[in-house]
């Protein structure tokens, strides 16, 4: 009996909390409309954040996958650096030499996915074959991918791209900005696997008891393969969008989306102990931080203490969860 309430208290609680989450989406963004009316609420810059969102929206999904099996990928920044900066060779080189613009956006984008899927591999083996704890693992191949990258570019940027690619990161279809389709695209992907399949279930299964899973007859490392593998993927498509905007791939772009996925998850109602987490509450948890970063960027706020402010809410929304599952396991006793 004590399960069966203590089941329907946190069933509720997670509900209360994603419904809370939207709530503050939107004041969030109704205080910045007021607070800013003539430079917020434009559609300039409402597009202007439809550019950006994806690229770290899209991170904020791999991470959030990982994080629910019980592990972390802090690798997933320069996953995406490294498929970018391979990738955009490819595609300087095949633009060089005349190539037909099919052959060269086939080639590259197929560079950008097939490195990514080679680093998620690095992971999965690192985690599930060798059994090294996720965080020091992704850690490791984290330095190992950054080494990489700037023994290619020599600290400075491949560029070169075809105009064609250019046109997936600053381009629009019916007024939507393309990055944002292929980031609903992600979205409505990443729900079905992770809550819709028996990948999925899976996976949730391994957060809550990796040993347990494994007495059921689980694959435990084909699982955690599979997941790694996809938040790399994911990855490469994060790199494909911000090097297709910013006309350009290096190892520092989008290495400050690494703590802000990590705080998106978790704000998102992901737990950090994995388990747990819907798709769902990580985009509201995504817009409500591109809101916040949009506001103080409009205001003038420095880019480094915003970087403080997003470790501030990280520390926050840990410190809150932690209190919360306090009251929830004394509300089981």
């Amino acid at each position: 009996m004590q399960n069966i309430e203590k089941s329907i208290y946190i069933s509720r609680f997670r509900k209360n909390k994603e419904a809370a989450l939207f709530l503050i989406m939107v004041g969030m963004f109704i205080l910045m409309s007021i607070l800013s009316p003539t430079t917020f609420l434009t559609w300039r810059n409402i597009q202007s954040m439809a550019y950006q969102l994806p690229e770290f929206g899209i991170l904020s999904i791999a991470m959030m996958m990982v994080i629910v099996s019980g592990g972390i990928n802090l690798s997933i920044t320069f996953t995406a650096a490294l498929s970018s900066i391979v990738g955009g060779l490819v595609l300087s080189k095949l633009a060089v030499s005349g190539a037909p613009t099919p052959i060269i956006l086939i080639a590259g984008i197929l560079t950008f996915l097939g490195v990514a899927a080679c680093c998620g591999l690095i992971n999965g083996f690192v985690v599930a074959e060798i059994g090294i704890t996720p965080m020091l693992a992704t850690l490791a191949t984290s330095t190992l991918f950054e080494g990489i990258c700037l023994n290619i570019t020599r600290g400075g940027a491949i560029s070169g791209f075809p105009d064609a690619f250019l046109w997936i990161g600053n381009s629009a279809v019916l007024g939507i900005p393309f990055p944002m389709i292929i980031f609903v695209l992600v979205i409505f992907a990443s729900y079905l696997i992770l809550e819709r399949t028996s990948f999925g279930l899976k996976t949730y299964m391994i957060g809550c008891n990796p040993r347990v899973t494994f007495y059921s007859g689980v694959n435990v490392k084909r699982v955690l393969f599979g997941i790694y593998i996809f938040s790399a993927v994911l990855g490469a498509l994060s790199g494909i969008i911000m090097a297709s905007r910013y006309n350009s791939a290096k190892d520092s772009y989008g290495s400050s989306y690494l703590l802000q996925s990590v705080a998106a998850s978790v704000l998102g109602g992901t737990d950090i102990v994995g388990g747990y987490g819907k798709i769902a509450g990580t985009v509201m948890a995504v817009m409500i931080i591109q809101i916040i970063s949009s506001g103080l960027n409009i205001f003038g706020v420095n880019r480094f203490v915003i970087n403080a402010i997003m470790g501030c809410i990280l520390i926050l929304v840990l410190a809150i969860n932690t209190l919360s599952n306090g009251e929830k396991i004394a509300a089981g006793k």
